[in-house]
């Protein structure tokens, strides 16, 4: 193939881009809440002291965020254990879910970074053998294989950049992707921390009481 090994390389890192994106947009789509609106749901049942309605509506789930406040209602509900103790039992769950929803990303941001860089590698080394091929000439250098020797010097420039432009632009968007969830993690702890403590004002400080139930 015209541009050698470097042009296979490049061909190579597209195959795992596409690959990584495949398995990212995957990963995406089988953790999306179902319904769309159950952890709204789930909340409006919080508030309204409905805690078994609204694990109903997250237990079970794939998605990351239903999942947390899952398990952040049934710690306060069940544990026993101190508020403090919970949080950080939480936020350890939610970190492990946040680098999840990051994995690989790095895989395709090197990617980016790399492709370019080795198009330009394999241009330079097609010029060099290119302008040896002229001085080896000497005064007989034919232009059209001098030309011949450009283009094809060229061309893993091109396959490079055709290669980082679309990773680099799906690097972005997942990257997007993952920092949007993980805000809405960090929200919907918050709020489950944020019901809890205006249900509970009147408990001993550092001790956790049930959430209020709809059995009450």
């Amino acid at each position: 193939m015209n541009g050698g090994i470097v042009v296979w390389l490049l061909l190579g890192l597209s195959v795992v881009a596409l690959s990584v994106s495949l398995l990212k947009a995957w990963q995406l789509y089988r953790t999306q809440a179902k319904p769309v609106d159950a952890i709204e749901q789930a909340f409006g049942f919080l508030q309204q002291g409905k805690c078994s309605q609204a694990l109903l509506l997250v237990n079970g789930q794939r998605n990351y965020r239903a999942l947390l406040v899952s398990s952040a209602v049934q710690l306060i509900d069940k544990s026993g254990m101190a508020i403090d103790d919970i949080k950080d039992e939480v936020y350890r769950q939610a970190q492990l879910a946040i680098a999840q929803l990051n994995s690989y990303l790095r895989v395709l941001e090197v990617i980016a970074t790399l492709a370019p860089l080795m198009g330009l590698f394999g241009t330079v080394i097609g010029m060099i053998e290119a302008f040896k091929a002229m001085e080896a000439a000497g005064a007989q250098v034919n232009p059209a294989v001098l030309s011949g020797g450009i283009w094809q010097a060229l061309l893993t420039t091109a396959v490079g950049l055709a290669v980082a432009i679309p990773v680099s632009m799906l690097n972005s968007y997942f990257e997007r992707k993952a920092e949007v969830e993980a805000q809405a993690i960090q929200n919907d702890l918050q709020r489950v921390f944020t019901l809890y403590a205006s249900a509970n004002t009147s408990t001993a400080k550092g001790k956790v009481s049930a959430m209020p139930s709809d059995t009450e």
